[in-house]
């Protein structure tokens, strides 16, 4: 970064001031633990004589766990795009209004736990359900590990409760399917996509909308032909950048579905007996006629359904990441 003309090249000089800063963050939370995991010895001394040192001993504990915590969590990030940004889709799936409801649920489930995260999220496309929630909506995630975090979230959701939409008030089961993809640049991916291949579409975003819709006349859908992946963008300013996002997306879902294939040769040559199932169904909300979350991938299950809804997502997915490294050997 001393180098003269290091920032004559913006994007190169962008890239490399990002991994400093994380390589810096690293290093920070590594001195502070291992100087306050020295303190500790004289603190146990003192706190044995003195009930406000247990205290400050208790606390300091606290901190280093939590901290250990986060190093823990580093660790568990190998793939090749972990570290960096996703696009994450959610969409409706089997429940009719019911499952477009819980679409929505589930998105702001996730922008809220982004924001604990210190994320940041554009949303990119949201259309509208037929009575109420959402068909689907793409947002993009930007931090530290977003793809490595949100790509344990992959897969269906399920949702059993007293269905508000229903006149008798009775039970209903609803499913959304989340997706996620790398947010790949052009200049870093080799994956070449043919334009021939591709059927691009552009409509204006209109209907009920809601909070979430941005009604526009440059709206972009592009399907990918000989693989069925679609993607759209709406919220951009013109036409152009719309596609131009678009195709981001495009390239980061089959850079997902390339990894996925990986996976799942991995998994033959390992002689396991059933593929890796991303999109399976991985947890079930229940609200009624109690009150839980159960993550049937690792057993991982909270009462509190309510605290989970608004972004208490992190036993769950820490427990499912140490899993899959554990798996992994």
């Amino acid at each position: 970064m001393q180098t003269p003309g290091f920032w004559d090249d913006k994007g190169l000089a962008a890239k490399v001031s990002a991994s400093h800063t994380r390589a810096k963050r690293k290093l920070d939370l590594w001195s502070g633990l291992s100087a306050d995991a020295d303190d500790l010895g004289e603190l146990a001394e003192m706190a044995a004589e003195d009930e406000e040192m247990a205290t400050e001993l208790d606390d300091q504990l606290a901190s280093i766990e939590r901290r250990l915590g986060e190093l823990e969590e580093q660790r568990l990030f190998s793939g090749e795009y972990d570290a960096g940004d996703a696009v994450v889709t959610i969409r409706s799936g089997a429940g009719g209004t019911d499952s477009q409801d819980w679409a929505e649920m589930l998105l702001r489930m996730y922008l809220r736990w982004a924001e604990r995260r210190a994320f940041s999220t554009e949303l990119k496309e949201a259309s509208a359900g037929d009575e109420a929630g959402l068909k689907s909506a793409t947002f993009v995630v930007k931090g530290e590990n977003a793809y490595g975090l949100f790509s344990a979230e992959r897969g269906v959701h399920r949702l059993v409760r007293i269905s508000p939409f229903d006149s008798q008030s009775r039970r209903h089961t609803a499913f959304a399917q989340l997706d996620v993809a790398p947010l790949a640049d052009s200049d870093d991916v080799s994956i070449e996509i043919d334009e021939s291949d591709l059927r691009i579409d552009t409509y204006r975003a209109s209907g009920a909308g809601g909070q979430h819709v941005n009604k526009t006349d440059s709206a972009v859908r592009i399907t990918h032909i000989p693989s069925g992946i679609v993607v759209q963008c709406q919220n951009e300013r013109s036409q152009t950048q719309n596609k131009a996002t678009a195709m981001q997306m495009l390239r980061g879902r089959m850079l997902a579905e390339e990894e996925r294939k990986r996976a799942e040769e991995m998994a033959a040559e390992r002689g396991e007996q059933k593929a890796v199932e991303w999109g399976s169904q991985i947890r079930s909300y229940t609200l009624h006629p109690t009150t839980r979350v159960k993550d049937h991938r690792t057993g991982t299950e909270v009462g509190n359904a309510q605290g989970v809804l608004d972004g208490d997502l992190d036993e769950f997915i820490r427990t499912y990441l140490l899993q899959a490294a554990a798996e992994r050997g």
